[in-house]
């Protein structure tokens, strides 16, 4: 029987079905794997369930000229934790489980919207806090919402679910920026440059994490930005120059951001938590159970596809 390993505590539907067909190795950890459990993993498994911040770079190959592991099925969309080119060359197949997360990301993308732009987050804290005295007039004022425009970063899977919501729920004006030209975008929308996409009322990045997507938005593409408008992100924190993005709230060159992910997490810089126009998420956008059990189910159907020698259901 093959040496499968879980390299997290994933649902128990789908651990229950590893069980059932492998000799599965359960990691209970929430941490990525250390630089030990990296090399381990590919000299003594068969297989390799792995998940976000599991770091198989090209220097943990090196150090195992000839893995025993054929397989790297990755929980979740983003896979720029593995160098794809490494894996391949050391004779890995890598797999992701796009689809599965669209929707749950994009209904994250909306509340980080709502959130930021009409105060909730701080509104919360001030009445649990004991501190809201009432109902005002001009009292707690943020951003409208339905109507303005929506710049979006990124028109694949997810980014065209947050588009459509955006504009057939809440009426706003899409543009949008991708790499490539997309001559349908299935819904009224422009296709235009960054600069132009940054400028809009509320900025959301749906990009893949990779080599070619770090740092996407600098400082130069944040200074494009309206002093009133909002970012959101739900796509990978390295996306971001955190540091150029943290110094366009502070200066007030922004009116605000959402979050749902961060260069360096588990790690929020203080300044980012000390900013009440800043809205803060720890990693949620695939967070329900049946989200996460399809995740489960993608990723392992490609490990029994691997272990079967049938052709993977989902390549990278």
């Amino acid at each position: 029987m093959e040496r499968l390993l879980l390299t997290r505590r994933f649902p128990e539907t789908v651990a229950a079905a590893a069980r059932a067909r492998f000799d599965v190795t359960e990691r209970d950890s929430k941490k990525p794997l250390s630089p030990q459990e990296l090399r381990a993993a590919l000299r003594d498994y068969d297989l390799i369930l792995c998940s976000h911040g599991d770091a198989f770079q090209p220097e943990v190959f090196a150090d195992v000229p000839q893995p025993k592991a054929r397989l790297l099925a990755n929980f979740g969309a983003g896979y720029n934790h593995i160098d794809v080119a490494a894996a391949r060359a050391a004779g890995l197949a890598v797999t992701n489980t796009p689809g599965a997360v669209t929707d749950a990301t994009a209904d994250i993308a909306l509340a980080l919207i709502l959130m930021t732009a009409r105060r909730l987050g701080e509104g919360e804290r001030l009445l649990r806090a004991g501190k809201w005295a009432g109902w005002g007039p001009v009292d707690m004022l943020g951003t409208h919402v339905t109507g303005k425009r929506l710049g979006v970063v990124g028109l694949g899977r997810i980014g065209r679910a947050i588009a459509r919501r955006c504009h057939f729920g809440f009426g706003m004006e899409i543009l949008f920026h991708n790499r490539s030209a997309i001559a349908d975008p299935g819904l009224p929308a422009r296709q235009v440059p960054l600069a132009e996409v940054m400028a809009a009322d509320f900025v959301v990045v749906s990009v893949p994490g990779s080599a070619a997507t770090h740092h996407l938005i600098d400082a130069d593409a944040l200074a494009q930005m309206r002093p009133d408008g909002i970012f959101i992100n739900v796509s990978r924190g390295d996306v971001v120059d955190e540091a150029a993005l943290i110094a366009a709230l502070q200066a007030g060159r922004i009116a605000g951001a959402g979050l749902d992910v961060y260069e360096f997490e588990p790690q929020v810089p203080p300044a980012l938590i000390a900013m009440e126009n800043v809205t803060l998420l720890p990693h949620l956008g695939t967070a329900s159970l049946e989200v996460r059990e399809a995740m489960g189910r993608i990723a392992l159907d490609n490990v029994i596809a691997c272990a079967e020698g049938r052709p993977l259901l989902t390549p990278v």
